[in-house]
């Protein structure tokens, strides 16, 4: 399983979502959309974080820990 956070500097929201996933003991990529605009054209997130589970655009945003549960299940 492929686990993306496409996050913005700053983002407070993205912090939310990795410690999540850390607490989940999932790996997952962090990727600076501002360094690379290619993502933006693949996944086009109005709001960070944007998680990307095997090349999917899941969540945009924060997602109940439930509902990321699921997702990272399938």
């Amino acid at each position: 399983m492929k686990v993306e956070i496409l996050t913005t500097p700053g983002c407070s929201n993205c912090s939310v979502v990795e410690k999540m996933l850390d607490e989940m003991k999932v790996p997952y990529q962090v990727i600076d959309v501002t360094e690379k605009p290619e993502y933006l054209e693949k996944y086009p997130i109005y709001t960070a974080p944007g998680i990307v589970i095997n090349e999917k655009l899941e969540f945009t945003g924060v997602p109940k820990k439930q509902e990321l549960a699921e997702k990272l299940k399938t």
